[in-house]
């Protein structure tokens, strides 16, 4: 059974552990959770997380759910503590692998990675591994905090992280923990990129990344807040500072847009500055934007993914918070349900909390008062046609099927682009046509020697996880290379 370590236990009876029903996951009724941006789902207590974590069938090496994870984390290894009670050793089996794996617990789309492969997912449930990976996490932070890590001797070698986010957290602690100085160049006020700037407080406390911005300045990390790269400094000043190596984690920020017209009427936001606004305190706020966002009667979202679920669900609370009950928060999607590339269980929480779905429908425009302010939405009817590039069935508009709807505020959800102002500074970074930085895929190098990227800024919006993976994957080569300085 590979390395798991089972302590004298070697008979698994895997047919009784199929036998287990799955164990159910607390979260706060709906009723309840319009009310407050706490997080929905409340965990599992000790007893039942052990019975959960019962439940996995122990497989060979290398188990399924490893290998479908982005950072391999040994999930066999860690259920198996889990089952004996042992949660700081289950944590610290995480965390060999992971820097964010209370964050990975709770955001992650398990049903496609990990979870998704579970040999029990056979037979009945899979097991809730990321519901179990979140609670040890926690559990390890509640009870003996952060475990410090070996710091290796200091190199007297610097690092620059640009970008605070999963990818750069990543870098960051690795670095250290291998003997690098390391300074993070964040353009927000706190750190965290879409961990808190992007993901609602009811899906992920935002305590949570601070006490993590805190560990890592504890071992040695430095913050440079409110700073932008590419405008404040340029690359080429980081290094004039004596920053050997840099790392670009700049995420995905530029929001899609519709072209429509009327897209620029008031009331009309891009996902992002309506999630920052709706979700956080004014301190961590960027200048500009330190108020709440408009909450209207009648709120319209377009897209199908993630993002747009929450932004669905921060406007139901935002509603609630204000006094409007009779409120609508529609989100229209051009495409079938089935094809909705989010969450189904952040589907069903948005159910449950009143939101309504219009599927197969695009808008087509937006109609405003005479003041310049959104009021309605023109929208179109679509069918499916043949697959696109994406193996995905293309939308179709079906002529003459235009209706017109009630919108007092609409969220556009429809994916990011990269900001371009490194490149622009930068002489010699090559991007390819979106403006995703172009790497070697093994070491995130890019085409200039000692600079290095990963994250959402060479792939495009994607996973915490697989950011934090590329940041893995980017530091042990960034180590090499300021070795041989």
């Amino acid at each position: 059974m590979g390395a798991i370590d089972r302590k004298g236990d070697i008979d698994i009876n895997r047919k009784a552990r199929l036998r287990i029903p799955r164990q159910k996951v607390a979260k706060q009724p709906a009723e309840t959770r319009v009310l407050n941006f706490d997080e929905v789902y409340l965990g599992f207590d000790e007893e039942h997380a052990k019975i959960e974590a019962e439940r996995c069938l122990q497989c060979p090496d290398p188990a399924p759910c490893t290998k479908a994870c982005p950072l391999h984390n040994d999930i066999p290894l860690a259920m198996w503590h889990i089952y004996k009670g042992e949660f700081v050793e289950a944590a610290r089996v995480y965390r060999q692998t992971s820097n964010l794996p209370e964050i990975c617990g709770r955001v992650c789309p398990q049903e496609k990675l990990c979870q998704g492969s579970c040999a029990v997912g056979k037979r009945d449930y899979p097991v809730y591994l990321g519901k179990l990976e979140s609670f040890v996490a926690d559990y390890e932070r509640r009870t003996v905090g952060f475990s410090k890590p070996e710091i290796a001797p200091a190199t007297g070698q610097r690092a620059a992280v640009i970008g605070a986010g999963p990818a750069g957290l990543a870098v960051a602690e690795e670095l250290i923990k291998l003997g690098h100085a390391v300074t993070v160049f964040e353009i927000l006020p706190e750190a965290g990129g879409v961990m808190v700037y992007g993901i609602p407080s009811f899906k992920l406390n935002k305590a949570i990344i601070a006490e993590k911005a805190k560990y890592l300045q504890e071992i040695g990390a430095q913050f440079a807040f409110n700073t932008t790269i590419g405008k404040d400094r340029t690359l080429d000043d980081l290094r004039n500072e004596g920053y050997s190596a840099l790392f670009l984690g700049t995420g995905a920020w530029v929001p899609t847009k519709l072209g429509n017209p009327g897209e620029d009427l008031k009331g009309i936001y891009m996902a992002t500055e309506y999630l920052i606004r709706g979700n956080l305190p004014a301190d961590y706020l960027p200048e500009g934007i330190k108020t709440k966002p408009e909450v209207g009667k009648h709120i319209a979202i377009i897209g199908g993914g993630d993002t747009a679920m929450d932004c669905v669900r921060t406007a139901r609370r935002l509603q609630i918070q204000t006094g409007i009950k009779d409120g609508t928060v529609i989100d229209y999607y051009r495409r079938t349900e089935k094809e909705m590339p989010g969450k189904p269980e952040e589907r069903t929480n948005a159910t449950e909390e009143g939101i309504g779905f219009e599927f197969l429908v695009a808008p087509v425009k937006f109609m405003g008062d005479g003041n310049g302010h959104v009021r309605q939405m023109e929208c179109i009817r679509m069918t499916l046609g043949e697959p696109d590039a994406s193996g995905r069935r293309r939308p179709v508009e079906l002529k003459g099927s235009n209706f017109v709807v009630d919108a007092d505020v609409v969220i556009c959800a429809l994916g990011y682009n990269q900001d371009r102002l490194i490149e622009k500074t930068t002489p010699g970074l090559k991007v390819d046509k979106w403006g995703c930085f172009i790497i070697d895929k093994e070491t995130g190098a890019t085409a200039l020697p000692g600079v290095y990227a990963g994250g959402d800024a060479v792939t495009g919006a994607d996973l915490v996880v697989t950011a934090m993976a590329a940041g893995r994957r980017a530091a042990i080569a960034m180590d090499k290379y300021l070795r041989s300085l």
